[in-house]
């Protein structure tokens, strides 16, 4: 059983071997620490049952506010091809996007994908519910285009998407619409019994 939790300095240089096996976008040790030392809340690690690190997923908060509102970044995610299908890699985006939101008040987050990895864009699009906000040519070393996709957490303050259900806000919602639905059919219900029942007495 693959176990998910946060990310400890003695699983940097698991992540790091994880990230030379699976990606070709590799990482000094430095920027690890950087992350980890900076924004310790948003690195997770999947963690299989004898010990392995299998997966990760590496992000920070940008800095840019003065243009843009508080947004983070995912640096880096990956799964060892032996662990991938498990739904791994979507357990670590959802830890690391629910720190995000709750600790650092992040409005959405962002990160680049290239337009040739199909799964990894199915992932973020279909399972995330990522958005493609523009495309940055040439954007990788070996000059491959980029999609900018971004996850929008709240608007106006107020939560929305994926960040809103998994808050139960949207849960909550819906379940007072179906009460609500429910209330207005047995009020029908009760028109016509009592609709019926006259028809009856009348004949």
């Amino acid at each position: 059983m693959v176990c998910i939790r946060m990310a400890t300095v003695n699983d940097l240089p698991h992540m790091q071997n994880t990230n030379l096996w699976c990606l070709p976008e590799n990482y000094q040790m430095k920027y690890y620490f950087y992350h980890l030392l900076s924004w310790p809340q948003l690195l997770w690690v999947a963690e299989d049952h004898d010990g392995t690190i299998v997966g990760y997923v590496l992000a920070k908060m940008e800095e840019d506010t003065e243009s843009h509102p508080p947004h983070g970044h995912i640096t880096s995610l990956a799964v060892l091809r032996t662990h991938r299908k498990r739904g791994i890699a979507t357990m670590l985006m959802k830890r690391s996007q629910r720190e995000m939101a709750d600790v650092f008040d992040a409005d959405y987050v962002s990160l680049h994908v290239r337009k040739s990895n199909r799964a990894a864009f199915h992932l973020y699009t279909e399972t995330l519910k990522y958005e493609i906000n523009d495309v940055e040519k040439g954007y990788y070393a070996d000059g491959e285009d980029a999609y900018d996709m971004r996850c929008t957490f709240r608007i106006n303050g107020k939560k929305v998407g994926e960040y809103a259900f998994q808050c139960g806000e949207i849960g909550a919602a819906e379940e007072e619409e179906e009460k609500d639905n429910e209330q207005e059919m047995e009020q029908e219900m009760k028109e016509v019994t009592k609709e019926v029942s006259n028809v009856e007495i009348g004949t």
